[in-house]
């Protein structure tokens, strides 16, 4: 099956790490925007004005009809939430999806924030889907399989409570926006497709504090958790190498110093 797996060259990978900067700065720049009173339409047109500023584009904005720039989830709202009127409240959780095009090789991340002061529980949701994510992040390597890393990421999910959506996987990624493989965020050990070097795709899981079962709201985008419960993510594009795995989308840190928080937490 790896024939169909598009390898990317040290070359290719250089240019989607450019696309990835591009998100990790974005990230940066819309911290100093998440707060009670912004609107999420406001963060879309930030966004939108920063990635234009580094000479790319968002490929979001227009993908099978998708009206803005970025994905703006809050609260229950696990994927594909549209920014608009909604006004940010203390206590909020807020996940960012950007997916950015820069001289046509693509980059994709999700970040979720806390809007002022969060409860109890919305700090344990942010802590476990960041261990969850890095979970499968330390999972992958060249030889091991991708069950390996769903495997990582529903143990670091349940350890923290948590469950992670089964709907919504990784996927591989390069010059199209979505590639061959996909990267379930369940699985079993030693299982599925063996990982080799040149693969570039993203670990992407969505942890809730309820259930796992989602719904799509009637605009056709919007999937919320179906018993209301909160959702977070924490999304990168990884680069496979025969020695070691690179995280495109973490540019100014080293997973290793963040092991139980996010930069920037």
């Amino acid at each position: 099956m790896k024939e169909n797996i598009p390898l990317k060259t040290s070359i290719d990978v250089s240019h989607i790490r450019n696309s990835c900067r591009i998100i990790h700065d974005t990230f940066r720049l819309l911290k100093k925007y998440i707060r009670p009173g912004v609107r999420t339409a406001e963060l879309d047109e930030i966004a939108d004005d920063y990635i234009a500023e580094q000479g790319a584009v968002s490929a979001i904005q227009g993908y099978k009809g998708f009206p803005k720039s970025i994905c703006t989830s809050v609260n229950n709202v696990a994927a594909h939430g549209i920014p608009g009127d909604y006004v940010l409240e203390d206590g909020d959780i807020i996940s960012i999806d950007i997916t950015v095009a820069r001289n046509g090789w693509h980059g994709d991340g999700t970040w979720t924030y806390l809007v002022g002061n969060g409860s109890p529980d919305a700090l344990r949701l942010l802590k476990a889907a960041w261990r969850a994510s890095s979970a499968g992040i330390q999972a992958a390597s060249a030889g091991a399989h991708l069950g390996d890393i769903g495997a990582a990421i529903a143990k670091g999910a349940r350890a923290n409570g948590c469950s992670v959506i089964r709907d919504y996987v990784g996927h591989g990624i390069g010059q199209g926006f979505h590639e061959d493989p996909l990267v379930p965020n369940y699985g079993k050990p030693n299982h599925g497709m063996r990982i080799v070097p040149g693969m570039v795709f993203t670990i992407e899981p969505i942890v809730c504090l309820g259930s796992h079962d989602v719904k799509t709201l009637e605009d056709g985008w919007t999937v919320v958790t179906a018993d209301g419960a909160f959702c977070a993510q924490f999304e990168h594009t990884l680069a496979v190498f025969r020695d070691h795995v690179e995280v495109l989308t973490l540019c100014s840190s080293e997973l290793d110093d963040y092991v139980d928080q996010p930069p920037f937490f």
